[in-house]
């Protein structure tokens, strides 16, 4: 049986992520020499990964990537890629390994092979995945009723990355094709930590289980149990 996500909705979410979020790069960094986090783009993460910047660990042991992308290239408008080295890749955290998903291929289909392999050289599970949420209940790049929704949620692939096409759904603007790790790669991660401040995320988060999984993809998480970390606080 499924346990309980933890919550955190007290105190200064922030700090409390990131000292969540480096205790576990610094354990894994201190057991195994090496750590690995997996970071979404968004607004809301930004005062995270700014703080988690600062944050003294063995950067130079650490690799970072994305939980997913657009499939555009960095310099671009809409870059996960550029969020990330503007962001968390700088100050103590500059000495950190990092790569993004973004192929110079034409389609995430064509380019997923060689975006995979890049992940063969981060040793499985991941460490950390932080994940994001929008109104609309997507994470990650599970689009609601999306293309490649399916598939990227079933438990049965193994596969690290998959291939979206969110076309239609609002939140996904003018960049539909995403590259997003499955659900299997994200689970399979030592902790998941859903960054969703404010109320109306929230609601949305504490509304999910009560929809169909293809209509409010982040109640997916939930099956992490007691392994996800859900860091919400109230609008200020």
């Amino acid at each position: 049986m499924i346990g309980e996500p933890v919550i955190h909705d007290q105190g200064d979410i922030v700090d409390d992520a990131a000292a969540a979020i480096a205790e576990v790069l610094r354990q894994a960094v201190a057991t195994r020499g090496r750590a690995s986090l997996m970071v979404s783009g968004g607004s809301s993460p930004k005062p995270l990964y700014q703080r988690l910047s600062k944050t003294d660990l063995d950067w130079s042991k650490i690799t970072i990537s994305l939980v997913d992308e657009r499939w555009v290239d960095p310099g671009q408008d809409g870059s996960n890629e550029d969020f990330i080295r503007e962001n968390l890749i700088q100050n103590k955290a500059a000495s950190a390994t990092f790569f993004g998903l973004k192929t110079n291929h034409s389609s995430v289909v064509s380019g997923l092979a060689s975006a995979e392999a890049r992940f063969k050289k981060i040793q499985r599970p991941f460490d950390v995945c932080v994940m994001g949420m929008g109104s609309d209940a997507h994470t990650a790049s599970w689009f609601p009723n999306a293309n490649g929704l399916s598939e990227a949620l079933s438990l049965e692939n193994q596969d690290v990355l998959c291939a979206v096409d969110a076309a239609g759904a609002p939140v996904a603007g003018e960049h539909p094709h995403r590259i997003t790790l499955t659900l299997r790669a994200v689970l399979d991660s030592h902790i998941v930590v859903l960054f969703i401040p404010g109320d109306a995320k929230r609601a949305v988060f504490d509304a999910a289980p009560t929809k169909a999984l293809s209509d409010a993809p982040v109640q997916a998480l939930l099956r992490a149990g007691p392994k996800l970390h859900v860091f919400s606080s109230p609008s200020p």
